[in-house]
């Protein structure tokens, strides 16, 4: 037996209560996942945007005070060829080779080491300090190899301070070309400790300096078991050698500890820098945002459910309501211009006080141009951002207030000018075609230019017998006859009334 009216519809608003009761907890939990995992992609790319500005910093710091240094050694170089310089006192002699950078902070010993490894010139004693490097693997380097240039060895205890050091050399050759000895010049590892230290990384975050060999010249935190291991065996280090720059995540073969690890090669020097994030670390936060958050959503979708099932009349007329004020929505919501449905009633009233005031309306379509390939070359996001690149642009082509730009279709809008004539409307659509000619989308490396539009345009006098369809006939036509003629152009097409009988005259010229 059917149910009264009255009866049935209380029974189904029930049951649509009672699913809505359930469905909206779980929507809830849905949004509140997403939400979460939103946040933990931002925690994500904090952590790669501050291992790469960290990158940058130290990166910049190092790549300066090395090439300073290394100027001082080619100063000494250069010095050494000058004839006179055999001639003078050995203070003398100190002075003009080396400069006032040997005595900065973090100088170990800068030292010019004759053929045989023996110190000749010593940049901190006078007369200079007894020893002999010829069994350093820097001095072998440069007296089995001429063109070497810089060359930045492993770290070592210095035999005169018994501090740790890496050494940087440069080769002196004999007017004949033959192997003339070593300048040398050492950097305090103290140096590159007190730049790390100043960055903090988290419980488990490492910051490593290598050679491009894999030897390990400093670790941050500091351990002195660390300094002069090599791990070019390690899949981490391959990575870092594998290209200039990057990051990735991988399992430290030092630990065991997983952590992100943005990189990057010093200029041109054979120094490899990173800086390692522990995603237990870059996480943390975000795992005890999700904790609260989590408990929140639970007892909030209890509350959302019993609210739900009490008050399910009351929020169905507020959904009806708002299904209401959607229905009569006029604006289009990808682009914030007027949709078609407001357009069609623009348009009709002003065509409608056109025919009765004899005041001249104009017309615009305007389509995009390729529009497809935008959407399929770049994906349904990119052409979102033309759509409303376009709507801006076709927005700064009208200033008066009652011009209306609306978008009527897929990439499709049009601009309802009225008190305007042909020419009037010829001089928009030339404003529109400069305006469009500006348009980047940046996110897709879309220049100037790139975009274009087809403009048809119609306009004339209302008389009888001449509808609004009528005009926008004719102007679809025009805007048919720009895209046949080459596209990236306007076509006119005047239409004016010839009494009820007859239908509107077209004249198409390009504009």
């Amino acid at each position: 037996m059917d149910l009264p009216p009255r009866l049935a519809k209380r029974l189904s608003s029930a049951r649509t209560w009672i699913a809505l009761g359930v469905l909206a907890p779980l929507g809830m939990l849905v949004v509140s996942g997403l939400m979460l995992l939103d946040l933990r992609r931002d925690a994500w790319v904090q952590a790669e945007q501050t291992s790469k500005n960290l990158l940058q910093v130290i990166e910049r710091d190092i790549a300066r005070n090395v090439e300073i240094f290394d100027l001082s050694l080619q100063g000494v170089q250069e010095n050494l060829r000058a004839s006179e310089l055999d001639a003078v006192s050995p203070a003398m002699r100190q002075l003009v080779l080396f400069d006032r950078s040997a005595t900065a902070r973090d100088m170990g010993v800068m030292l010019v080491i004759d053929e045989r490894g023996d110190i000749a010139v010593d940049a901190g004693a006078l007369p200079p300090r007894k020893g002999n490097y010829a069994d350093r693997d820097y001095f072998r380097v440069h007296a089995e190899r001429g063109d070497l240039g810089l060359h930045i060895g492993r770290p070592l205890v210095s035999r005169l301070t018994g501090e740790r050091m890496l050494p940087f050399s440069r080769r002196i050759s004999k007017p004949d070309g033959s192997f003339g000895g070593v300048v040398l010049g050492t950097l305090k590892l103290a140096y590159f400790s007190r730049l790390f230290d100043q960055l903090g990384l988290g419980r488990e975050g490492a910051i490593n300096l290598y050679l491009r060999d894999g030897t390990r010249i400093m670790r941050q935190p500091y351990e002195e078991a660390d300094i002069g291991v090599n791990i070019a065996g390690a899949p981490t280090f391959r990575r870092f050698v594998s290209a200039s720059s990057g990051s990735f995540v991988g399992t430290s073969v030092r630990d065991g500890v997983e952590r992100h690890y943005a990189f990057t090669q010093i200029g041109d020097l054979p120094l490899v820098l990173n800086v390692a994030l522990a995603t237990d670390d870059i996480e943390a936060g975000w795992r005890a945002k999700a904790a609260v958050i989590g408990a929140i959503v639970l007892v909030l979708c209890g509350l959302t459910a019993t609210l739900s099932l009490s008050f399910g009349r009351e929020l169905s007329r507020r959904d009806a309501m708002q299904a209401e004020l959607a229905t009569l929505s006029r604006t289009d919501s990808l682009t914030g211009l007027a949709n078609r449905r407001r357009f069609d009633e623009v348009f009709e009233t002003a065509w409608a006080s056109a025919r009765r005031t004899g005041k001249p309306l104009s017309l615009l379509i305007v389509d995009a141009d390729h529009f497809k390939r935008f959407n399929d070359r770049y994906g349904h996001a990119v052409g979102d951002a033309v759509l409303k690149g376009l709507a801006r642009c076709l927005s700064a082509s009208v200033h008066r207030p009652d011009d209306l730009v609306a978008r009527v279709g897929g990439e499709e809008f049009a601009i309802l000018l009225p008190d305007t004539d042909v020419e009037g409307a010829e001089r928009v659509a030339g404003k529109v075609h400069a305006m469009v000619g500006t348009l980047v989308v940046a996110s897709a490396a879309i220049g100037a230019g790139s975009v274009t539009v087809s403009v048809g345009l119609a306009g004339g006098v209302g008389g009888a017998g001449v509808e609004a369809e009528t005009v926008y006939r004719a102007a679809d036509a025009a805007l048919y006859a720009a895209k046949k003629g080459g596209r990236n152009q306007t076509r006119s097409a005047t239409a004016a009334g010839q009494g009820a009988e007859r239908p509107a005259s077209l004249r198409l010229v390009q504009a």
